[in-house]
C-alpha cells in the first residue's frame, strides 16, 4: 500500500498545489473553508491522536496521503471518516493547522452520495446523530445507540445491556436527552447553513 501510494503520488507538482480535477482539488473544494488538506506533510500526529485510530482500516494520514494519489473508490469505501468521534484532538494537534475533522465531514458525505460506503448502516447511524444535535444541541448517546440497535442490530440488542447499564450506573451516559440554552439559536445557524449549501 505504502509504495503504490509513494508511485502513485509522483504525478503531483507539489503537496500544496493540487492538480485540477483531481480528486484532492474535489475534496478540497467540497469542504467548508479552508481546510488546509494540501499542506497536510504525512507526519501521523493526527492518526497517533485519535481515540478510534485502532478500528481504522486506514490513518487519517494514509486516507490523505490516498486523496492525493486520486484513490478515490478506496477513499470512500474505507470506515475511516465513519470512525471520526469529531472530537477535533487531531486538528488542534496538527502543526500544519489542517481541518482534518471537517474533511471526514466531507469524505462521509460523498460517499453517502455515491453510495459507496461499505457498512450499510453508517449513514443512518450518520443521521441519527445529526438529528439529535439539531433537536437538543448535543449527541444524546442512549437514544443514538438505542435506535441504531432497535434498527438494526436487534438480536445483539441483550449482549449491549450489561456494557450500557455500567455506563449508566457510572454516571457516563443519560436516561434522557439534555437540551442546550437558546437552542434556537443553534437551529438558526443549522438553517442557515442548510441555505447557503443548497444556493
Amino acid at each position: 500500500m505504502e509504495k503504490e501510494l509513494l508511485e502513485r503520488q509522483d504525478t503531483s507538482p507539489s503537496p500544496s498545489t493540487p492538480i485540477p480535477g483531481s480528486f484532492l482539488q474535489e475534496v478540497i473544494d467540497a469542504t467548508p473553508g479552508d481546510s488546509r488538506l494540501g499542506m497536510c506533510i504525512q507526519c501521523g500526529t493526527c492518526g497517533g491522536s485519535c481515540p478510534s485510530a485502532a478500528d481504522m482500516d486506514n490513518s487519517p494520514r494514509q486516507i490523505f496521503a490516498m486523496i492525493r494519489a486520486d484513490m478515490r473508490e478506496e477513499v470512500l469505501r474505507s470506515n475511516t471518516p465513519w470512525y471520526c468521534v469529531s472530537c477535533y484532538y487531531c486538528t488542534v494537534r496538527c502543526p500544519q493547522e489542517v481541518h482534518i475533522t471537517d474533511v471526514m465531514y466531507t469524505l462521509k458525505g460523498m460517499a453517502i452520495r455515491e453510495k459507496r460506503y461499505e457498512d450499510p448502516t453508517a449513514p443512518d447511524l450518520s443521521q441519527t446523530f445529526i438529528s439529535y444535535v439539531e433537536t437538543y444541541g448535543r449527541s444524546f448517546e442512549f437514544g443514538v445507540a438505542a435506535r441504531h440497535q432497535l434498527r438494526h442490530h436487534l438480536f445483539q440488542l441483550p449482549s449491549m445491556v450489561p456494557f450500557g447499564l455500567e455506563m449508566l450506573t457510572k454516571g457516563r451516559m443519560d436516561l434522557t436527552p439534555q437540551r442546550i440554552e437558546h437552542i434556537e439559536q443553534l437551529q438558526a445557524i443549522l438553517a442557515r447553513a442548510r441555505e447557503l449549501e443548497a444556493s
